[in-house]
């Protein structure tokens, strides 16, 4: 627990009503969306200027607390799960949209701007931003970038780590830090923009996020083919790539989250189908038309038995809301729901989806597999409920082999979800322990105290191997 006399100096800096102790609030914020044990902080403090933001940091550097950001806490990771001797910043109060600049495409928000906003915001201008992770109505964009977050169209435009330009942060002591710049081209220093993104607040705290907007496509087109087997699904996504051809989304769906889909959401899925590919090509008409054309031909060519193009935007709307509705559908199943999201090289789609079968079959558990097919990054999503001691110690194993088969496979241990507290015990096994070495020693040189969201991504250590 920390002191009163830090609760008092707290309470100076950003106002009484900004800062919270009391036990229903730290319950609040002791876990995030990860299957992880919870952690009750301390506090949890509100800033709402960059000016307070830096005086919250500087005073905990002096007293050794450990700092959490939290955006909305939809982390999958444990990101955002606390330490009990620490504080929990919010970024609620956080959430303007500073600029959008139409004639140079950038926007500057602040990290509690909410995905979805900033997407409305800039769409209104006949711009786009990209990236759009499944939580975008509730996930901000300081979380975004902490996470590296993608989404469904990371296969045509990429992840957010593409889309930041520069950065403006708190380090480990307070002091301000700017890195980036407005221009297309920024080659000046370090690319600490680039190391920022995607470090989960182990490196600083965002104040200002500095990020590239593109033209709005013209035209979209969207498809839903349906096959007899998942098999014949997988090879077709990766017929699809290996033909050169880039969907701006490319997703599948197995029977087993088609059946919870349609449940939840009523969207006419045909429930008899082993699987679904939901596609969409964007850009100019006549592209849109010919690459529409060749991806329904190549789809039938390889098995499916069944194409339904959207004929309206209502039709398309409804498409891509059942596939975000996926996550929602499946956790209605079962108390707990186990999100994994290991990535391999598109050309090994069928290779991992015939192993997740295995690893349901070893383990005796439920799986129901969705995800990015086009970019590689599935979501095996184990039901289970964790108070069935033994059940669980199957679920480990099953996460185990996924993980292992990804890495066999030349893939990786997160596509998007990020590294956290849940794949920090994992991650010699695909970086080697010289990498962890390197990571530890650059977070303790610029955070001597080890203050900045200790534990997370190369564990709790700083020193030794363990």
């Amino acid at each position: 627990m920390i002191s009163q006399s830090i609760i008092r100096e707290l309470r100076k800096i950003v106002g009484q009503e900004h800062l919270l102790t009391e036990r229903e609030d730290m319950l609040t914020y002791s876990y995030d969306a990860a299957v992880l044990d919870s952690q009750m902080p301390s506090a949890a403090v509100m800033p709402g200027t960059a000016p307070e933001v830096g005086k919250i940091i500087a005073l905990c550097h002096e007293n050794h607390i450990p700092i959490t950001v939290r955006g909305s806490g939809t982390n999958l990771s444990g990101g955002t799960i606390p330490q009990a001797s620490g504080i929990v910043l919010l970024t609620g109060r956080l959430n303007k949209i500073l600029e959008i600049n139409e004639q140079d495409m950038y926007a500057v928000v602040q990290p509690g701007v909410v995905t979805a906003t900033l997407a409305a915001a800039v769409e209104k201008k006949g711009l786009f931003y990209p990236p759009d992770p499944g939580s975008q109505a509730v996930s901000t964009l300081g979380g975004n970038v902490a996470e590296n977050a993608g989404g469904l169209r990371g296969l045509k435009y990429g992840v957010t780590k593409d889309y930041v330009m520069g950065l403006h942060f708190f380090d480990a002591q307070g002091r301000y830090v700017k890195t980036g710049s407005r221009t297309v081209k920024c080659a000046t220093g370090y690319n600490i923009t680039g190391l920022m993104t995607g470090s989960e607040g182990t490196l600083g705290i965002l104040d200002e996020i500095i990020l590239k907007l593109i033209p709005a496509p013209a035209a979209r087109q969207s498809m839903v083919a349906v096959y007899d087997t998942i098999e014949q699904a997988s090879e077709a996504v990766a017929g699809i790539i290996a033909a050169h051809i880039v969907p701006a989304t490319l997703e599948i769906l197995d029977n087993f989250t088609i059946r919870a889909v349609e449940g939840y959401s009523h969207a006419g899925l045909p429930i008899d189908a082993a699987a679904l590919l939901l596609i969409e090509v964007d850009g100019h008409p006549v592209v849109v038309a010919e690459e529409g054309e060749k991806v329904e031909a190549l789809c039938r060519r390889m098995g499916a038995r069944n194409i339904k193009r959207a004929e309206t935007d209502e039709e398309r709307d409804k498409i891509w809301s059942a596939r975000r509705s996926a996550l929602s559908a499946l956790a209605k199943l079962k108390p707990t729901l186990v999100l994994e999201d290991a990535t391999v090289p598109r050309s090994k789609i069928p290779d991992m989806v015939r192993a997740l079968q295995e690893i349901a079959r070893t383990h005796r558990i439920d799986i129901g597999t969705f995800g990015h097919a086009g970019d590689g990054n599935l979501h095996p999503t184990i039901l289970t409920d964790r108070r069935n001691k033994e059940e669980f110690k199957r679920v480990e194993a099953a996460i185990e082999a996924i993980f292992d088969k990804a890495l066999s496979l030349g893939g990786t241990l997160s596509g998007e979800h990020g590294t956290g507290i849940a794949k920090a015990p994992f991650l010699e096994k695909e970086a080697g322990w010289s990498s962890i070495l390197f990571s530890r020693q650059l977070r303790a040189a610029l955070d001597p105290h080890n203050i900045l969201n200790p534990g997370k991504i190369t564990g709790v250590s700083q020193e030794g191997r363990h």
